[in-house]
């Protein structure tokens, strides 16, 4: 283990995420660090679960459930959003995003309830 201090942006990556990421090499890491993490995920006028919200609407509406996934397991995981709210995201969305979006949607999120047993579930 390292004993350099973890850089601000990847201290709030790790927090976003529930994990510790590794300090990759490259630009596009360290800007998606810096920048992304560091300073607009670390704006004081929103927390973590409304852009998380506002991120998994956006997601959900393009179709992009790969990237949308990796929200709903960390939102779920983290105690953000709980089952009954993941389905609810998804009966909302549905009539702005569509029905075959849902569709799609609701099939991740019962995936990453499934993945993570509770009692509420």
């Amino acid at each position: 283990m390292s004993d350099e201090p973890v850089p601000p942006g990847l201290a709030k990556m790790n927090e976003v995420y529930g994990w510790d990421s590794p300090d990759y090499p490259g630009d596009f890491f360290a800007i998606t660090r810096d920048h992304l993490f560091g300073e607009i995920w670390a704006r004081p006028n929103l927390d973590t679960k409304q852009r998380r919200l506002m991120l998994i609407g956006l997601m959900a509406g393009r179709g992009l459930n790969d990237v949308l996934e990796i929200q709903l397991d960390a939102a779920y995981r983290l105690g953000e959003l709980n089952a009954d709210e993941l389905r609810e995201i998804v009966i909302f969305l549905a009539h702005y995003a569509g029905w075959p979006t849902a569709a799609g949607l609701n099939g991740i999120v019962e995936q990453v309830i499934a993945k993570y047993p509770k009692d509420e579930a």
